[in-house]
């Protein structure tokens, strides 16, 4: 029977992975935060980075779901044997490299260190490593986008943008992710290799918020002001604690083009996820 050593089990990705692993008939052992009850091929380990508990000597794969920066610094310092590692990293790596926010800027630094990290590390291992690089996650409600916005909306009545915040983007549901980690461990052709997981469907920004918000009951409006109204208005939630993550840098990226080629990962192992067609309930978290 195969043995899974999975990190960040019990996240918006780590949940689905394990039940395709439980389903192909894997062992799964499992990191959480928080102390979770056994389940029959599935066992919970409490702990993280800076704290874990004894890990099982050897795993066939590895995989991390979680923050990639921490686990690269286990796993070039401590890892169990095991020959295969997928770890889920973001497109931000690309995106915000060159982002006129310094902070953004560091994030994109400290992902793209991690990368190289585990990569060099696999390498002096004889082990497959495989990168993977979502877009805009969605599905179970703890993402940082589309879910804030969802929640927004709800406490608000409303949701506002900037006009002409088109730029165009690729949303990504939780399984279609948990999927293709799945299939890229099984592809010995990924070993190596960094993959961007954008959505099934192209959209623009603000027809993607009109979806989501069309999912809530009652659907809020959707308002969008000019430049100067827009910023006025952000200035003022944020005085009172709302929006506080929200820069001008990412404000301008409504209005860009953020497109990632698919071909790669559907090429090598079969990567097809679906299009952007969110239901009731995405946002809300579980």
């Amino acid at each position: 029977m195969r043995h899974a050593l999975v990190f960040g089990a019990s996240g918006q990705i780590g949940r689905p992975l394990l039940d395709l692993l439980q389903a192909a008939g894997w062992r799964v052992t499992a990191l959480s935060r928080e102390s979770r009850s056994d389940e029959p091929g599935l066992h919970w380990l409490q702990g993280e980075f800076a704290q874990l508990p004894a890990l099982p000597r050897g795993v066939d794969a590895i995989f991390s779901c979680g923050p990639l920066d921490s686990f690269s610094h286990w796993y070039a310092k401590a890892a169990p044997d095991a020959g295969r590692v997928v770890a889920f990293s973001s497109t931000s790596a690309d995106v915000k490299a060159e982002s006129a926010d310094v902070d953004e800027r560091d994030v994109a630094l400290r992902l793209r260190m991690a990368e190289a990290r585990i990569l060099d590390s696999a390498r002096t291992r004889d082990a497959g490593a495989t990168l993977l690089r979502p877009t805009l996650v969605y599905g179970a409600g703890r993402d940082r986008t589309l879910a804030r916005i969802a929640g927004l909306a709800q406490r608000w009545g409303r949701f506002v943008l900037p006009r002409r915040a088109n730029g165009l983007r690729q949303p990504v549901h939780v399984d279609d992710l948990a999927d293709a980690a799945f299939r890229a461990s099984a592809t010995p052709a990924t070993a190596g290799n960094t993959y961007a997981l954008p959505g099934g469907e192209t959209l623009p920004y603000r027809e993607m918020v009109t979806r989501v918000l069309a999912t809530l009951r009652p659907p809020p409006p959707l308002i969008e002001l000019p430049a100067p109204l827009f910023a006025l208005a952000l200035k003022t939630a944020q005085s009172r604690g709302i929006a506080t993550g929200l820069g001008q840098a990412a404000v301008d990226r409504m209005r860009s083009d953020l497109v990632f080629d698919i071909e790669p990962a559907r090429r090598d192992f079969g990567y097809a996820p679906r299009p952007f067609h969110p239901q009731r309930g995405m946002f809300e978290s579980r």
